[in-house]
């Protein structure tokens, strides 16, 4: 199925937005918080290396009714039984109920537009500015984890500015930073060595995940591979 945005830029194809609440906001909420690790695939030994983790991701599905979707829309979201998510909202509960982590996810005080060309110039806008909005909320025990699964889409060939804010503000030193993201054809670019420029003292892993947003919908089994075959 395809998911939901992407953009053409003269170089190079993005996906400008894909994916997005909190820990996810979702402490609050069993379906929305982890609390399904009880059905992951992985074995023991391949979830006990995380430690304690936590996955922390920004995604921005374009609207939250599955019926008469735009192109725009498809292509920033997938729809799970009847339930509209955002492309890196569906790969980061992936990890999460694999790993039986909790989750947190980024969100601006200022809510971003739906509207896809607003959406877009907002964006751009940000990025040539180096904006740093304001997030909604931070992670108020940021201490306790050992393993920060960190999600996005790729816009503009970058992570979203306000991925920025969320490593401006929080202290993620001396924890494992491991990246994921959804793409239109762009990749990761060269935002896991912005990363590791951000977060210096952390340690940061290079082989993150990445997926197209036409392959968001069928991508469990290999995130679950990914996750299986990752050395921390």
């Amino acid at each position: 199925m395809k998911k939901l945005f992407g953009i053409i830029a003269t170089i190079f194809t993005v996906s400008v937005l894909s994916a997005c609440s909190n820990t996810e906001n979702e402490t609050q909420d069993s379906s929305e918080t982890g609390q399904e690790s009880a059905s992951s695939a992985l074995k023991a030994e391949d979830t006990e290396k995380f430690g304690k983790a936590l996955v922390v991701y920004f995604s921005m599905p374009e609207t939250d009714k599955p019926e008469n979707m735009t192109e725009e829309e498809e292509n920033s979201a997938v729809v799970i039984d009847g339930k509209v998510l955002g492309n890196t909202q569906y790969v980061a509960q992936t990890i999460r109920d694999q790993v039986g982590a909790e989750i947190f996810r980024i969100e601006p005080e200022k809510p971003y537009p739906t509207d896809h060309e607003e959406l877009v110039d907002l964006a751009s806008k940000e990025q040539e500015e180096k904006a740093r909005p304001a997030l909604k909320e931070q992670v108020a025990n940021i201490a306790e984890y050992d393993t920060i699964f960190l999600g996005y889409p790729n816009w503009w060939g970058d992570m979203p500015m306000i991925l920025y804010s969320f490593l401006d503000d929080t202290d993620l030193a001396g924890k494992t930073i491991i990246p994921f993201n959804t793409h239109g054809g762009s990749g990761f670019s060269s935002t896991i060595d912005s990363i590791k420029k951000e977060e210096s003292e952390a340690t940061v892993i290079e082989e993150g995940y990445s997926v197209s947003r036409d392959e968001v919908d069928e991508s469990k089994d290999a995130v679950i591979k990914w996750l299986s075959d990752l050395t921390i």
